[in-house]
C-alpha cells in the first residue's frame, strides 16, 4: 500500500471516520501509522476478582453469567449484568448503550477492564472497557495498551483498531531508510518493528527500543533538516560584505572594560561580517552578561560600512531603554538613532519613517512596527532581534526581508543547553557569553510564606529610606474569584495598610497605554517612585542601578528562567542586592524548584533545571520558531539521544549514495519539499 494514499482507502474508514481521523491531524495511511500513543496502560497482568480492591483499576478476564439486564430510569438507559471468573463475581454496568444486552455470548470469556467499586455491598464495575478474549493477539487487554490524544466521536477502541489491523496490512511496505551501518552503530531497532511496537508493544524491552529508534529518527531527521537551512543561507545568499572593523573609537567610549567573553563574541561576529554570506548568529548569556554593548559594536561596524541597523524589541518598554542606551553612547559621534513605536502619533512615525527611507537615521529601534510594509531601509545591513523567543522565526524573516539578504544578530538573555540550542536554533551559529562584568554582586535571594509580608514591608521601607528603590511583583492585573493569586490593582490598595503607604508608590502593568507606561518607567528610572508594583511588563529591558530588592508574589506562577530574569531586574548598581520569592504552595515539587532559585544564581543550570520540570513547551514555546512539533521526543529528556543523533549527523558524508539518497527522500516526506538540491 502506498503510505501517501487518503486515510480513506484504509478498510471500515468512510466519510464519517475520515473527518475524524482528519481533526486529529491524519490525513493520510503515513499519518495513521505514525500517530503516535499519548500514553499507555498497562493491562498486561490479569487480577482474579477475589483479590480487586475498591478504588482501583484492574483488568480480570471473566464470563458474563447471564444475559443482562436492561432497564429505563428516564431518558436513561442502564444495562447491568454479572460478570465469574471461577475466583468471584462483579456487577458490571454500562449507561445509554442498551445494544450491549445482546453483546455477550455467555459461553466465551472477555478482559473487562475498569475502576471497581463497593455499591450496595456489591463489587461494582461502572462502564467497563471490554473484549472477547480470542486466540489471536488482543488489541484493548491482556498487554499494555495505547492511549491517544482524541476528538469528539473518535473512541479508542475505534482507533486501536485502525491502527494495528493498518499495521497489520502494510507492514512489509514500511521503508527502512536508515542505513544498517548506523543503525548498528547506535543500536537501533529496525523501523517498522518500531512503528508496531510503538504502539502495541510485545513486552517493555521491546516499547524502549521501538521508542529509541523512533526519538532518535525524528532528531536525526531534524537536526539535517535545520542544517540544510543553515548551509544554504550561506551557500545561496550573498550579504553585505563589511570591510571595516576598527572598534577601539567605540569601545573605548564604554565606561568598563569589555569582559573576555564579549571580546571572544566579537572577535567571532566579525568572522561573520567580512564573510560574503549573511551572519545569522544567536548570542545568548545570563542576565547581565553585556549582550547589549557586543549589539552596539555591531551597530556601529554597520554605520561604518555604510549601512543601516535595525533593533527590534518585543515591548515598548524595552525598545525605549535601548534607545535611550544607543543615544547616550553614540553622542556627538554624527551616528543617527531613531526610535519606532505604536504608541508614538501618526505625524512622529511618518517622519521617521521618512528618515529611515532616506538613510538619513543609521541606527533604527523599534517594536513589531518595523516589520510594517511602509517601513523602508535605504540599506539595511544589520538586524539585531532582542529576546528573540518572544518573536516568531516568521517576524524576524519579515523584518530581514527589508535589505538584501543583511547580517542577522539574535539576543536572547534565557540561556539554554547547548543540545536544546540544537534544536530550536539549528539554523543559527551560537556565541555564549559566560563570564560576567567584574564586581558584580551575588543577590541575597530567600524564599518564604506570605506570614513574611509585614517584615518584608519594613525592610523596603527601611532600604527606600536609604535612598534604594524596590520592585514588587504580581502575576495577574486584576482579581479572580476562582483564584487566589495576587493582583496588581488590588495589592496596590492594600500598601495603604502597610508601613508603605508613606512612601512613593506606582503601579505598571500590560493593559495601561504604551504612554502610561512609559511615564511609570520614566518617573521610577528617575527616582521620582520608591515602589513599582508590577506585573512581568518589567521582566526585560529595565535598568534602574538604583533598584534593589525585587519582591515576587505568588513565585510558583513562574518558571525558574522567568524569575531568574525578574531577580535581574536589580543587582545593577553598587548597593547589595535582595530577591524575594513568596508563595504559600506546599507541594514539594513547587518548593524544591523555588528553594533551586535560592541556591543558585547561574541562568544556564536553571533553564536546564526549569526545562527537566516544565518541559520544553512551557519553558520556550517551541511551535514559534517555526519548527515541526515533535511527535514523539522529548527535548530534555531525550538529550542523550539528541547527543548521538548529532553525532550521526557529523558523520552524514561517510554514507554511500543510496544510504545519503534514503535519507533525502525521507526529508522531502516529511518536510513536503522538493529534495533535488537538498545538501549537507
Amino acid at each position: 500500500m502506498d503510505l501517501k494514499a487518503p486515510v480513506e482507502t484504509i478498510k471500515n474508514v468512510g466519510e464519517k471516520r475520515k473527518e475524524l481521523l482528519n481533526k486529529v491531524g491524519i490525513y493520510t495511511v503515513r499519518d495513521l501509522i505514525e500517530y503516535i500513543p499519548r500514553d499507555y496502560a498497562d493491562r498486561s497482568r490479569l487480577t482474579p476478582l477475589c483479590d480487586v480492591k475498591e478504588g482501583e483499576e484492574y483488568t480480570v478476564r471473566a464470563k458474563m453469567k447471564k444475559k443482562p439486564e436492561m432497564t429505563a430510569r428516564g431518558r436513561v438507559v442502564v444495562v447491568r449484568g454479572i460478570i465469574n471468573d471461577g475466583t468471584g463475581e462483579a456487577v458490571a454496568v454500562w449507561f445509554n448503550r442498551g445494544y450491549l444486552r445482546n453483546t455477550f455470548d455467555m459461553s466465551k470469556e472477555y478482559y473487562f477492564t475498569g475502576v471497581f467499586e463497593n455499591r450496595m455491598g456489591r463489587l461494582t464495575l461502572t462502564s467497563p472497557d471490554f473484549e472477547e478474549v480470542r486466540e489471536s493477539e488482543a488489541i484493548n487487554a491482556g498487554r499494555i495498551v495505547p492511549v491517544y490524544h482524541l476528538t469528539k466521536k473518535l473512541n479508542q477502541k475505534l482507533l486501536r483498531k485502525l491502527i494495528y489491523d493498518c499495521l497489520e496490512s502494510i507492514e512489509g511496505d514500511i521503508e527502512e531508510f536508515m542505513p544498517y551501518s548506523v543503525r548498528r552503530r547506535y543500536g537501533l531497532c529496525g523501523r517498522a518493528y518500531a512503528l508496531k511496537n510503538i504502539h502495541f508493544p510485545e513486552s517493555r524491552d521491546a516499547f524502549f527500543a521501538a521508542r529509541r529508534r523512533l526519538v532518535f529518527e525524528e532528531l536525526f531527521i531534524l537536526r539535517l533538516r535545520l542544517l540544510n537551512i543553515k548551509k544554504g543561507i550561506k551557500k545561496q545568499y550573498t550579504g553585505l560584505e563589511f570591510s571595516f572593523f576598527e572598534t577601539d573609537r567605540i569601545i573605548g567610549r564604554f565606561p568598563f572594560r569589555l569582559t573576555s567573553g564579549q571580546e571572544e563574541a566579537l572577535e567571532e561576529i566579525i568572522e561573520d561580517m567580512s564573510q560574503k554570506h549573511p551572519m545569522n548568529r544567536l548570542i545568548q548569556g545570563d542576565v547581565g552578561s553585556g549582550k547589549t554593548a557586543v549589539a552596539q559594536v555591531c551597530a556601529y561596524i554597520a554605520y561604518i560600512n555604510g549601512a543601516q541597523t535595525a533593533v527590534m524589541a518585543p515591548t515598548d518598554v524595552l525598545a525605549t531603554q535601548h534607545y535611550i542606551s544607543f543615544c547616550e553612547l553614540f553622542e556627538g559621534m554624527g551616528i543617527s538613532v531613531v526610535l519606532l513605536k505604536g504608541s508614538m502619533s501618526a505625524k512622529e512615525k511618518r517622519e521617521t519613517k521618512r528618515l529611515i527611507a532616506d538613510g538619513e537615521a543609521h541606527i533604527v529601534i523599534g517594536t513589531h512596527t518595523l516589520i510594517q510594509s511602509d517601513v523602508v531601509f535605504k540599506e539595511l545591513g544589520l538586524v539585531i532581534t532582542d529576546e528573540q523567543h518572544r518573536f516568531g522565526v516568521n517576524q524576524r524573516g519579515l523584518l530581514t526581508a527589508k535589505g538584501t539578504n543583511p547580517h542577522t544578530l539574535i539576543m536572547s538573555a534565557t540561556p539554554i543547553p547547548r543540545t536544546l540550542g540544537l534544536i530550536l536554533y539549528g539554523d543559527l551559529d551560537i556565541t555564549t557569553i559566560k563570564t560576567m562584568p567584574a564586581g558584580r554582586k551575588k543577590i541575597d535571594t530567600s524564599f518564604v510564606d506570605s506570614s513574611y509580608h509585614e517584615r518584608i514591608y519594613n525592610f523596603i521601607y527601611k532600604h527606600v529610606k536609604q535612598g534604594r528603590q524596590a520592585y514588587i511583583v504580581c502575576p495577574v492585573i486584576e482579581e479572580n474569584d476562582k483564584t487566589e493569586l495576587k493582583s496588581v490593582k488590588e495589592y496596590f490598595r492594600s500598601l495603604e495598610g502597610t508601613p508603605l503607604r508613606e512612601l512613593n508608590t506606582a503601579i505598571v502593568h500590560g493593559r495601561m497605554k504604551a504612554e502610561e507606561k512609559q511615564r511609570a518607567m520614566d518617573d521610577f528610572a528617575a527616582g521620582k517612585t520608591d515602589v513599582l508594583v508590577a506585573t512581568t511588563v518589567i521582566e526585560v529591558g529595565i535598568n534602574v542601578a538604583n533598584a534593589n530588592i525585587m519582591l515576587i508574589e505568588n513565585a510558583e506562577r513562574y518558571g525558574l528562567s522567568q524569575l531568574h530574569q525578574l531577580r535581574g531586574r536589580v543587582g545593577r548598581g553598587e548597593h547589595q542586592s535582595y530577591c524575594i520569592l513568596v508563595s504559600d504552595k506546599k507541594d514539594k515539587t513547587v518548593r524544591d524548584r523555588l528553594k533551586t532559585m535560592v541556591k543558585s544564581a547561574d541562568g544556564f543550570e536553571l533553564s536546564e533545571k526549569d526545562l527537566m520540570l516544565r518541559g520544553p513547551g512551557e519553558f520556550f514555546g517551541v511551535r514559534q520558531h517555526g519548527l515541526p512539533e515533535l511527535k514523539i521526543a522529548n527535548l530534555y529528556k531525550d538529550m542523550d539521544i539528541l547527543r548521538e543523533a548529532d553525532d550521526c549527523v557529523s558523520h552524514i558524508e561517510e554514507l554511500s549514495a543510496e544510504e545519503y539518497g534514503a535519507i533525502i527522500k525521507r526529508i522531502g516526506e516529511i518536510y513536503d519539499f522538493d529534495n533535488k538540491n537538498v545538501t549537507f
